[in-house]
This record gives C-alpha cells, sequence and structure tokens, in this order.
C-alpha cells in the first residue's frame, strides 16, 4: 500500500474528511499539523503552490484536497493509487 501524506491543522473540517476517507481504506497516513510546525507549511506551499489544507499526497502524487481526494473515490481511482 503506498504511503499517503497528509498536511493539515486541527481545526479543518475538511481535513477530518479526508482523513476518515483514507481510515476506511485502512491507508497508512502520515499527518502534520502545519499549525504546530510553521516550517511544515512553508514546505506544503512550496511543493503543492497551494495554501490551504488538506494538501494530498499518495505516493509521489500530490491529489490536491479533499475535494479532489473524494473525487478519486467516486471514480474508482482511489484504490488503485493507494495499492501503489
Amino acid at each position: 500500500m503506498a504511503d499517503v501524506t497528509l498536511y493539515s491543522t486541527g481545526w479543518c473540517p475538511f481535513c477530518v474528511r479526508a482523513k476518515r476517507l483514507l481510515a476506511g481504506k485502512d491507508a497508512r497516513v502520515h499527518e502534520i499539523d502545519v499549525d504546530r510546525e510553521p516550517e511544515a507549511r512553508r514546505q506544503m506551499m512550496a511543493r503543492s503552490g497551494r495554501r490551504t489544507v488538506p494538501q494530498i499526497w499518495i505516493g509521489d502524487r500530490h491529489v490536491g484536497g479533499c475535494d479532489e481526494l473524494f473525487a478519486l473515490e467516486r471514480t474508482g481511482e482511489l484504490d488503485d493509487l493507494l495499492a501503489g
């Protein structure tokens, strides 16, 4: 199974939704709280070009945020990405 990196904050409802979906898939998620690690927010912005959370990578692929993650689920692509 591919590793998932998820940049988040403790108060973000979209982060909670994304984490629930990934937990339901038994994905290995490495969560990075950008509120607690300001340097991580800068790293996230440099990697993704975006300021908002969540920002999600599956393996080396940046899939975007919560909406994009759920779009992958609807099309059936999410399982394939997680399988590696």
